[in-house]
């Protein structure tokens, strides 16, 4: 039953996943979640169901009572055993939170400021407030570097990564995988495995049984196997076809293997964040095993059906490359750039901040302009955290919102 709506001046009471501010879709009322790409999984489904369906039809099938004690059956109750299971690792993959970190409506208040006069001053060009950019933490005794985002205003735990696909901080991010249209990470990369593994051995199954097929058609009417592919084509489609995909999804299978056994991630491969230093989370190859496939799987920190209130917050301005002044949309959930995308802030605090937005206005408002504060809203999470949103719009959209009082420098670039 839907709740009674809000007094006036009160704030309404709103589903979260309504005002998420990551760039997810969530179908059946924010009970699943996907990434902005999820119709490449329809792609994926066809490049799955397509194949197994014919396979069934004119191999499998023709095969049923070629073997005695009805284990030709077998072959396809196996064929379509594998495809249930494979999807349903697909679905797994794609359709759950991968560990998405809930970002913060305002910046942490912890010791991390920057206090001498001079790290503030650079701290003020690289961030929307006064943090290091990076901090030292321990991980079983050895030092791990953790960054500040600018986007979901914490520090990153270890291991985590903000993704620009789905705009969110995904714990042990591994990468965004457009075919499950999802970012991989501590609550999904086991399923993620499991899928390209059960999609390997589909291939190689596939394969093995369309040669059966030909090899038997040879034997049956004593001909050369050009002749026997020529009365199959089917055969001849799947043989291609799952030879072709084999050496992707085996591939994939070969390098994730190896990726479990030192307990790395892709995109700490890629970078090659422990050639000159030791992994602080290997657990050699066994433990390394056991902590992907054996232990629970996190639960997750977001609760996107929960009914949250929605307040209003300062909208945040920033600095684009040539020095004009910009307005943060934060109604989306994203920033019109961050740090990482090459942008920096002009405030040094939300407090200084604050005090130069009311100015602006007051000047705008007493000579005849009128600028519209449209306040979306915050989200109060489980664990305290809130995501905010507002909007400032110009009614004169020839004449900056906020101009320059002094020029910015360059603009800096971060990489995850």
């Amino acid at each position: 039953m839907p709740p009674a709506p809000a007094s006036e001046g009160s704030t309404a009471l709103v589903r979260a996943y309504k005002i998420w501010q990551g760039s997810n879709i969530f179908v059946l009322h924010g009970r699943l979640i996907f990434g902005p790409d999820a119709r490449s999984i329809w792609l994926t489904l066809l490049m799955m169901v397509a194949p197994v369906a014919v396979f069934c039809v004119f191999v499998a099938g023709k095969l049923m009572n070629d073997f005695p004690h009805r284990w030709g059956i077998s072959i396809m109750v196996f064929a379509i055993v594998l495809s249930l299971a494979n999807l349903i690792f697909l679905l797994l993959t794609s359709t759950r939170d991968p560990g998405i970190v809930p970002r913060n409506s305002r910046p942490p208040e912890t010791e991390d400021h920057l206090d001498d006069e001079n790290s503030q001053s650079e701290a003020v060009h690289n961030s929307r407030t006064r943090y290091r950019r990076t901090k030292e933490v321990y991980v079983n005794g050895m030092p791990v570097q953790v960054k500040y985002c600018e986007t979901c205003m914490l520090y990153r735990p270890p291991r985590c990564s903000h993704c620009s696909i789905c705009d969110n901080c995904v714990e042990r991010f591994d990468h965004h995988c457009p075919w499950v249209g999802q970012c991989i990470g501590a609550r999904n990369y086991r399923f993620y495995f499991l899928f390209v593994l059960s999609a390997t051995i589909l291939c190689i199954y596939v394969f093995a049984f369309c040669w059966v097929y030909v090899v038997r058609i040879m034997h049956g009417e004593e001909t050369t196997v050009w002749k026997a592919l020529i009365k199959t084509p089917a055969s001849i489609v799947l043989i291609i076809y799952s030879f072709l995909l084999v050496w992707f999804v085996g591939g994939l299978t070969v390098f994730h293997s190896c990726l479990i056994s030192r307990n790395q991630t892709t995109y700490e491969n890629f970078r090659a964040l422990y050639e000159r230093q030791a992994n602080p989370y290997n657990k050699g190859v066994i433990g390394n095993f056991k902590e992907v496939f054996l232990s629970s799987v996190p639960p997750s920190k977001n609760n996107f059906r929960a009914k949250i209130r929605k307040e209003p917050d300062f909208p945040s301005r920033r600095v684009n490359g040539n020095g004009s002044y910009i307005i943060n949309d934060l109604s989306s959930g994203k920033t019109t750039s961050d740090i990482e995308m090459g942008m920096k802030p002009l405030a040094s605090s939300w407090e200084e901040f604050g005090g130069e937005l009311g100015r602006e206005a007051e000047d705008d408002l007493s000579s005849g302009h009128i600028i519209k504060v449209v306040s979306a809203l915050g989200v109060a999470g489980e664990y305290g955290e809130q995501m905010c949103d507002a909007n400032v719009v110009s009614e004169e959209p020839e004449r900056e919102a906020f101009p320059p009082k002094g020029s910015q420098g360059d603009s800096r670039s971060e990489t995850q």
